[in-house]
């Protein structure tokens, strides 16, 4: 159980038990507000792969390490037997209000990457707190590997792979959250641009995602309100992302997870908090 200030706020889930057929990657599932509003969804009907916030890549050189259909170019969604899986292999650190974790990204037996994930808590204020969440992937495979996204394989606009979280769905048709960056609003003038950070906000609720290094910041948001609630940060949207032997690639992303449905100038006040904090 992750806590901030002591209060519990999510719970990691770093060896999960998953049914044949989904993906096996560890996950953050409840995320709570301050307020004890759940702010995640797990394994949801119309993505059971969807497992609240977690990294996850849908083609690394041909493993998907995201779950469900592949997209194959000229093809369309195939359903493929080429699912990878993360394993936990270890603590570096773990304390109540974070942990630093090894875990081997794996397919058949063979590893294809290993990764350093730093999670922690962090109080921002009375009704909001922060997320953040660095992942270092290496490639040990001994050979070149690449990034890809359904979009990088034919399919525009999916250029999914990441991090990615995904908020529950709160009812009825029109009760889908607002989305907005610092110069945009609605998922069309937001998906796919790059942003300083974006917001997705509930009813009750307002989730505030940033970059905090470089590369992230130049990382475009994929996102989703009207089919369902869900935010990413993607690393391959137009090309594949290279990775040779021995390389490395770094992202870190802080969220504000704040209680009520935050205006603009709030969300941006509340980001520049965190990520200076």
């Amino acid at each position: 159980m992750l806590r901030c200030d002591g209060r519990p706020v999510a719970r990691y889930v770093h060896r999960p038990r998953v049914p044949a057929g989904l993906p096996s990657r560890p996950y953050l599932h409840p995320v709570r507000t301050l307020g004890g509003v759940t702010v995640t969804e797990l394994r949801p009907p119309d993505h059971v792969h969807h497992l609240g916030v977690s990294m996850a890549v849908p083609d690394v050189s041909g493993v998907n390490f995201w779950g469900g259909r592949t997209y194959v170019r000229d093809r369309g969604p195939v359903a493929l037997d080429n699912h990878g899986a993360q394993e936990h292999t270890g603590w570096l650190l773990r304390d109540p209000d974070g942990c630093v974790e090894e875990l081997s990204w794996t397919r058949e037996g063979r590893e294809l990457l290993k990764e350093r994930r730093t999670i922690s808590a962090l109080a921002l204020s009375g009704d909001a707190w922060v997320l953040d969440f660095t992942s270092a992937l290496t490639n040990v495979s001994g050979t070149d590997l690449s990034i890809g996204s359904p979009a990088t394989n034919g399919r525009p606009g999916a250029g999914y792979g990441g991090f990615f979280w995904r908020a529950p769905k709160e009812g009825v048709a029109d009760s889908a959250p607002d989305v907005f960056t610092e110069n945009g609003r609605g998922e069309d003038a937001v998906h796919g641009h790059t942003a300083g950070w974006l917001a997705l906000a509930g009813r009750d609720w307002t989730l505030i995602f940033g970059g905090a290094n470089g590369d992230t910041r130049d990382d475009p948001w994929f996102v989703r309100t009207t089919e369902y609630p869900g935010v990413g940060s993607s690393l391959a949207w137009r090309q594949r992302l290279p990775l040779p032997a021995g390389g490395s690639v770094a992202r870190r992303i802080v969220t504000v997870v704040a209680d009520g449905r935050l205006d603009r100038p709030a969300a941006a006040a509340l980001v520049r908090k965190a990520v200076a904090a």
